[in-house]
């Protein structure tokens, strides 16, 4: 058992909150705890099934092998709040962020714990998924440090974090309700980077509401502790993550430009540090995406074939390849 919380957060998500909680009771290094947070949901099919997994794991019908389980309720207000809640209550120096309609594969503790305790640098890590539902791929994001992190997501939303980072950096901007807390929540793990002197960062968590334009602050180019923050992502899939035509990854594309808005502005120190960074990821997407268009309009479907099989993740790709699939 290692010191590990894992944190499911469901929102009338029916009988897939008792999938998530299976997968994460069937890992090879089993967490200390698991806390679900019940983020206000009011289909009663939902509740039932929270309590009814609760029970389960309480009563002995789902073997926990010792592990702690608990259900934290609260008022709806989106999965950011409902991370910070399920983090601060965690006791652990490791917490697993898991979305409660998705699964773990078995190895991903094992994995992600032996990256962070090797490298103290680290300040979250994650691996590659393996879509199901509408969509039948494998997505592999590439982590990394602040200069891969400013022109698109590197991470998947489910991830281990260091519970010392998520306190630091002032945990999930709970303003954002239309997609990208993650990538927000990334920027500012990788802004704050680890612990030096005089810093700014960590004056604990508050939602991220009062931090708009506030973290850039903490940004120092000169400063190598900083730089030398990053995450990192197993080359291998790690999470079951669920696509559908509606799910959020897919609906947030429609406002990308705003929320991309919104996150140069509020990290503006991080990205003028890395303006070149950038500019040349986002040339960089643009550059495969038309090496792609081009191909079909040859009449050669290979490049396509292949996207649909490994589409890229955090800039839009992987949203697409639901659309098409649809």
């Amino acid at each position: 058992m290692a010191a590990v919380t894992v944190v499911i957060t469901s929102y009338n998500q029916g009988p897939l909150i008792h999938e998530a909680v299976e997968s994460s009771l069937a890992q090879t290094v089993r967490p200390e705890r698991i806390i679900i947070v019940n983020d206000g949901s009011d289909d009663h099919a939902s509740v039932e099934m929270l309590n009814a997994t609760l029970d389960d794991c309480r009563h002995g019908a789902m073997d926990t092998n010792g592990v702690a389980i608990d259900l934290i309720g609260q008022a709806n207000a989106g999965p950011s709040a409902a991370r910070n809640r399920g983090i601060a209550a965690a006791e652990t120096p490791f917490v697993v962020v898991l979305d409660g309609d998705d699964r773990l594969r078995p190895a991903f503790i094992e994995r992600t714990l032996s990256m962070l305790s090797a490298d103290k640098t680290m300040v979250a890590a994650s691996g590659w998924l393996q879509t199901f539902g509408v969509l039948e791929s494998v997505a592999q994001p590439t982590g990394g440090n602040a200069a891969a992190f400013v022109s698109h997501n590197c991470c998947p939303a489910t991830c281990m974090i260091r519970r010392v980072a998520w306190e630091r950096c002032g945990g999930y901007d709970e303003s954002m309700r239309g997609g990208f807390e993650d990538w927000d929540f990334f920027l500012s793990l990788l802004e704050c980077g680890l612990a030096v002197e005089n810093d700014i960062c960590g004056a604990g968590v508050t939602g991220g509401t009062e931090h708009v334009g506030g973290f850039g602050s903490a940004w120092d180019t000169e400063n190598p502790a900083k730089d030398a923050a990053h995450i990192g992502i197993a080359p291998e899939p790690l999470i079951e993550y669920r696509t559908a035509p509606a799910s959020s990854n897919v609906t947030s594309m429609t406002k990308r430009l705003d929320l991309m808005r919104f996150l140069i502005a509020k990290h503006r120190d991080l990205y003028a540090a890395h303006i070149a960074d950038a500019i040349l990821g986002v040339e960089a997407i643009s550059m495969s995406r038309l090496t792609m268009w081009e191909s079909l309009m040859r009449g050669d479907i290979a490049a396509s074939q292949a996207f649909m099989l490994h589409p890229t993740y955090g800039d839009g790709g992987m949203a697409a390849a639901v659309r098409l699939q649809s």
